[in-house]
């Protein structure tokens, strides 16, 4: 026996190498102002999303240059953007307040080892080649987990919004117990500069959508903040600020790789994994769509990964793709992945410069862009969808999205995924096996499972369109035998199996078994239109000989041939249906 292993090319390992002869002065022009959009675009969200995860400010800045570089040069996407995500953020703080307080620098070092976690888990995946697990996970999940998410986000800064305390730890619905207990003593200074924010945001992200909407909302509402300040002093208007962010370069760390705070984190790691490899992937190939790129899911996994990895060695917890930064990359003319490296670069620049005035950004105005970013967050339009398709997809999305408000949320994320696979398997479970007749208003020979019509008294033609494995077995073998029952006379059966396109042994073991009732019925079974991997199965099992070679064919017009033939002829002679061409006795009118 002789093995063979797979190819691999340089581009393999360093997939910048297929793009780059693409690169000219034309796409560097392009890509550098896409970039500039992205750095000024990423900014606001970057602090924002640090907030979320209850970290300083400037880790979310951290995140958004290294972890974009690396996933940008080793992923297979022209335009996703990778760097700080809602979603991720709110995992994070989830994963990690119960065992650190946050914003200390403990809490920081698990945000870095859990970088670097989900990186190597990422990286071990894309190695494997299990892209394709990403297809069990039911974009009803992330709709309904982005929602869930979405609330809790907004839950986490009405505090912020109104000048509310609100004891820290506090789960959703004590957040909103808390804040409705206390709604009279809201600070009327704060709601203002939060609502000034918030309409201002609204304002542009509505009418003016080349405008990123948080700049200017962020703008207005520190210009309102500083002028309280100023001629009220804080102490009347009770304003506080998010304090100044370094203005340095992302500094040097390591992860923390004991086995105490690997098994701490692990099943963290996992949870944000699946989450940010979903994220990643499902916006790659959304914008892939777009402007009509492949995307290599595989590829993907591996530039994710090693972005955090890299990303964990300077100051950045974990990354994945960004949808409004990478849909405004694509929207911003960007050509290669290298108008991410621009962005990165040019916001590192921004923030030397930069960075100093966020001494004067009030809690209140980041709580209002926190807002307006949940709102984005909840995808009404796919929730309506899903409600309108099906009942058991919302009830998958209704139980993700109350998992993510009341239980632990990393956990969220597991248990849609397991409603997802289990709705998934009982679909494929229930193969439809339907009765396939002659369409009588067609000259050519044509079957069809809509026919309702005479039936041949000796002999049925079934359709099994499904996989005939393990877990559809016994739906299969139940469905048989109410036709047998109902139809007790036609002990003669030919499955049509085109549209199966999987068996295992199990399945294979139950055509074994109904050929074995057949034949003591004194009838028998036959199989037509196999798949050649449905054809070396049987044949590598044994199972072909069991069933009998003579009685599986090409076409169902071969089959008919053989099998008419031998059934009883003086019940053929007598049958007023003859439904079949290949029945005899059949006079010229008949045809």
């Amino acid at each position: 026996m002789t093995f063979s292993y797979p190819t691999i090319r340089i581009n393999d390992i360093f997939p910048f190498l297929e793009w780059k002869k693409k690169v000219t002065k034309e796409t560097l022009r392009k890509d550098s102002i896409a970039g500039l959009i992205g750095a000024f675009a990423v900014l606001p969200q970057a602090v924002a999303f640090a907030t979320i995860a209850g970290l300083p400010p400037q880790y979310g800045i951290y995140a958004a240059i290294v972890p974009a570089i690396i996933a940008a040069l080793f992923g297979s996407s022209k335009h996703l953007v990778s760097g700080p995500t809602t979603a991720i953020s709110l995992v994070v703080f989830a994963s990690l307040v119960p065992h650190a307080t946050p914003g200390t620098n403990e809490f920081i070092s698990l945000a870095i080892t859990l970088s670097f976690l989900v990186g190597a888990i990422q990286l071990l995946m894309g190695w494997m080649r299990l892209g394709s697990l990403l297809n069990f996970i039911s974009h009803t999940v992330i709709v309904g987990f982005t929602a869930g998410a979405a609330i809790l986000i907004a839950s986490s800064q009405l505090k912020n919004f109104l000048g509310i305390t609100v004891p820290q730890g506090s789960s959703f619905y004590e957040t909103i117990g808390t804040i409705l207990s206390h709604l009279n003593e809201a600070n009327p200074y704060i709601v203002l500069v939060a609502m000034a924010t918030l309409l201002t945001g609204i304002l542009f992200r509505r009418y003016f959508k080349k405008i990123p909407y948080m700049l200017p909302a962020i703008l207005v509402g520190s210009f309102l903040g500083f002028a309280l300040n100023h001629f009220l002093t804080p102490a009347i208007t009770g304003l506080q600020t998010i304090g100044a962010i370094p203005a340095s370069l992302p500094p040097l760390s390591f992860p923390n790789l004991d086995l105490k705070t690997i098994s701490l984190l692990a099943s963290s790691a996992f949870a944000v994994t699946l989450l940010a490899l979903t994220e990643a992937a499902a916006i790659a190939h959304a914008i892939a769509l777009r402007s009509g790129d492949r995307i290599n899911t595989n590829r993907e996994f591996i530039g994710q990964g090693l972005s955090n990895v890299f990303g964990s060695f300077f100051s950045a917890y974990p990354a994945s793709g960004s949808f409004n930064r990478s849909g405004l990359n694509y929207e911003a003319g960007a050509q290669t992945p290298l108008a991410s490296v621009f962005a990165a670069l040019a916001l590192i620049i921004i923030v030397l410069f930069v960075s100093p005035l966020a001494a004067y950004l009030p809690l209140a105005v980041m709580a209002a862009i926190l807002f307006l970013v949940a709102w984005g967050l909840i995808d009404f339009h796919h929730i309506h969808g899903i409600w309108r398709a099906s009942h058991r997809e919302f009830a998958l999305l209704l139980v993700t999205f109350l998992s993510t408000l009341f239980i632990e949320l990393e956990f969220a994320i597991f248990i849609g995924t397991f409603f997802s696979i289990a709705l998934y398997l009982h679909r494929s479970s229930m193969p439809a096996v339907l009765t396939y007749l002659p369409d009588p208003l067609h000259n050519q020979p044509r079957f069809s499972t809509n026919i309702q019509g005479p039936r041949c008294p000796q002999f049925s033609v079934v359709r099994i369109e499904g996989a005939l494995f393990f877990g559809s077995v016994n739906e299969v073998e139940t469905k048989l035998h109410h036709i047998k029952e109902k139809h007790p006379g036609e002990k003669n059966l030919m499955l049509v199996l085109d549209s199966m396109p999987v068996i295992d042994l199990a399945g294979m073991d139950m055509l074994v078994r109904e050929k074995e009732l057949r034949k003591k019925q004194g009838g028998d079974l036959f199989l037509t239109n196999l798949s050649t991997k449905t054809l070396e199965a049987l044949e590598s099992s044994g199972h072909i000989d069991k069933i009998g070679r003579a009685n599986i064919f090409t076409s169902k017009n071969e089959a008919l041939k053989t099998i008419i033939p031998l059934l009883n002829q003086d019940i053929c002679s007598t049958c007023p249906a003859r439904i079949f061409r290949e029945c005899p006795k059949k006079n010229q009118a008949d045809l």
